[in-house]
């Protein structure tokens, strides 16, 4: 059994379970966060390290039997060194799916009844003030009948389109970016019939920026867009511009390019206006306990393999 280290406990929240970790190495040492300067003292002698977010590059990598990404993405990891040096990186996947296409739902769903807009104007005081019994300021949206084209169609993707079409809305995947020989429709004829566009793909060369100024005006005046995937893949300035120019019905992201935004984000200062349909979630869709759970279930295994 070999020595770990966990070194950003925090960033899986509390009430996790870590003793399906603890059975399978002799010692763990946890630490709630690391920074760069404390990296070298937290990882000691530690043959296994599991990280979430913290950096680990290629000279901490000496000695080490393996590294545990707890989420899917491995851009913390110097990948080219662990190749270099024989270490083994493993990450887990498809632990939220659940959690993300509930959330994606509660978007959609808040996005179609104009949510933000109507909890303004009841923070306003127009529904006290109305001369009748309800308020009819902003039309919805029933998404019975209307057309939902997702980006990937993996099991995210997937999931979200089963949890759509319950609410009687059809549904369309796009053509894979870049994919040269995918026979569905490519993302700028499919927005083309978009009621709902909802993003669930990764982060790269062929996705970045792949809603932007360019194309958002091939999009249905009303459509409803859902960002869940990862910061940058919509052009945010875009977007919201097409938002604030009355040709996006709605617009939902629970990522940002740079997480946390400590430096501000032109979305987070335009929630301040109120009186836009428009909804950032703190990149929580992932976040229920059971989600989070399965990343510590999902590593145990992980480091079955390595055994």
């Amino acid at each position: 059994m070999m020595k770990a280290v966990l070194l950003d406990a925090d960033t899986l929240g509390s009430g996790v379970d870590l003793s399906p970790i603890r059975a399978l190495v002799s010692e763990l040492r946890v630490f709630t966060r690391t920074s760069p300067e404390q990296l070298e003292e937290h990882l000691a002698d530690a043959e296994l390290i599991l990280t979430n977010k913290v950096q680990i590059p290629g000279w901490a990598m000496q000695g080490r039997k393996g590294i545990l990404v707890l989420a899917t993405g491995t851009n913390n990891i110097d990948m080219d060194a662990a190749r270099a040096q024989g270490v083994p990186v493993r990450n887990v996947s498809n632990y939220g799916t659940h959690s993300v296409a509930q959330h994606t739902l509660m978007l959609i769903l808040a996005l179609a009844a104009r949510l933000p807009r109507y909890q303004h104007d009841i923070r306003g005081g127009a529904w006290q003030q109305s001369p009748f019994f309800c308020l009819l300021n902003h039309n919805t949206t029933e998404l019975a009948g209307k057309t939902l084209v997702i980006v990937g169609q993996g099991t995210l993707g997937s999931a979200v389109a089963k949890l759509a079409e319950a609410f009687g809305m059809t549904v369309m995947f796009c053509a894979r970016p870049g994919a040269e020989d995918d026979s569905r429709l490519p993302f700028e004829l499919a927005i083309e019939q978009a009621d709902v566009l909802s993003f669930h793909c990764p982060l790269n060369e062929h996705t970045r920026h792949l809603l932007n100024r360019d194309n958002i005006d091939r999009l249905k005046r009303g459509c409803l867009v859902v960002n869940c995937a990862r910061g940058g893949i919509i052009d945010e300035m875009a977007a919201l511009w097409a938002l604030q120019s009355g040709h996006l019905g709605g617009l939902a992201v629970d990522v940002l390019p740079v997480e946390p935004p400590d430096e501000g984000h032109p979305l987070l200062s335009a929630l301040k206006q109120g009186n836009l349909n428009l909804i950032v979630t703190p990149h929580n869709a992932w976040i229920s306990p059971q989600a989070r759970q399965n990343i510590i279930n999902l590593t145990a295994d992980n480091i079955r393999m390595l055994a």
